[in-house]
């Protein structure tokens, strides 16, 4: 099996031994059912698989291959994760779409990091029914319907994030199709619809524009790209990062957060921004600990961290972002270079398509 690439250090804001500090704290929250939890205990399948990965980039694979079988545990037969567990206990039934669909970005993240085989031929069959079970919950305009109630309801509003993040996932599924050698060719249809409509169409969506992930995640699940990424984080960065603290999670608050931070850095840093995404990350700094671990957040109105807690989601984005400013794996995962884009649709050709799934 191969090994990873050892962290490196980012001269000036980590080295690579605080790097691996902070992957051994994510490790160290690790549940005995390989869950990758929240502090107060519970995991969602999102963020459970952005921990593994920050695992594999620290080498720590035997944690990380317990994360993934973890999500082979808890799959269920038609492809889907529940958005809260406790361990392998639903604590809350409904279905995310967009949770669904990440888990192809950690499979696929895995491969190229380690060369292994072995678990993305155990992670394949997830994958592929995580994924059409996404596909079956596309609207006819391209964008995903965003979840499923406990009863089985879909809520036929669509999310600009969710969208955005699984369009990477569907690349990245693409990529793993194209390795085990069983083509996917409904995906590449479904990838193409869904980069237009949130790269074109933002009135199917609901307005959530208040939110910064709303505002990045179109560049940073590659959706957007280019001069118009550029210019679409130009259009509110001042409304979004606050100089010398990080980025706000909502516009209308005195709260930056480390996750957004770090995910607004590896968006930057696939645009080719490096100076700004280096400045971002510098300065997001005061969240650490001497642990190692991130603080979520901080009202820094008044200077006080909230929530009160240390998530490893928030680390595990730290340590994501450091490793794309050295052009670490993380880079070309997220520029995307690599990977399948789908099947690209100028408008015309989308509006018949749309028209004949209507």
């Amino acid at each position: 099996m191969g090994r990873p690439v050892p962290l490196r250090d980012l001269p000036g804001v980590l080295t690579a031994a605080q790097l691996q500090q902070t992957v051994d704290a994510i490790a160290a929250v690790q549940h005995s059912s390989g869950a990758l939890p929240w502090p107060d205990g519970h995991t969602d399948p999102w963020d459970h698989v952005e921990c593994a990965m920050a695992l594999v980039l620290g080498g720590r694979l035997v944690e990380a291959r317990a994360a993934y079988a973890w999500l082979r545990r808890t799959q269920e037969a038609d492809g889907v994760w529940r958005m809260k567990y406790e361990g392998l206990e639903v604590l809350d039934p409904s279905v995310d779409t967009n949770q669904c669909a990440y888990v192809a970005v950690g499979v696929w993240q895995w491969w190229a990091v380690t060369g292994d085989r072995s678990l993305v031929d155990e992670m394949w069959p997830h994958v592929r029914r995580a994924l059409d079970f996404v596909l079956d919950h596309q609207a006819p305009g391209g964008q995903l319907y965003w979840s499923r109630s406990p009863e089985g309801t879909v809520d036929r509003d669509a999310l600009v994030t969710g969208s955005s993040s699984a369009y990477q996932a569907f690349r990245c599924g693409l990529a793993l199709a194209d390795l085990v050698g069983e083509p996917q060719p409904e995906w590449e249809l479904a990838a193409g619809l869904l980069q237009h409509a949130v790269a074109h169409h933002p009135e199917v969506f609901l307005d959530k524009s208040r939110f910064s992930m709303d505002w990045y995640y179109p560049v940073l699940g590659g959706a957007v790209r280019g001069n118009a990424g550029r210019e679409r984080l130009a259009e509110r960065w001042a409304e979004f990062v606050v100089p010398g603290v990080g980025a706000r999670c909502v516009a209308d608050r005195p709260w930056v957060t480390g996750a957004e931070t770090a995910e607004l850095v590896i968006a930057l840093a696939a645009l080719g921004d490096h100076g700004r995404a280096l400045r971002l990350l510098t300065e997001v700094q005061h969240l650490r600990e001497d642990d190692g671990s991130y603080w979520t957040g901080l009202v820094f109105d008044e200077d006080v961290r909230w929530p009160v807690e240390r998530s490893s989601w928030t680390s595990a984005a730290i340590v994501l972002a450091a490793d794309a400013l050295v052009g670490g794996p993380t880079l070309e995962l997220f520029t995307g270079d690599e990977l399948p884009t789908g099947v690209l649709l100028s408008e015309d050709a989308c509006t018949a398509e749309c028209a004949s799934r209507a």
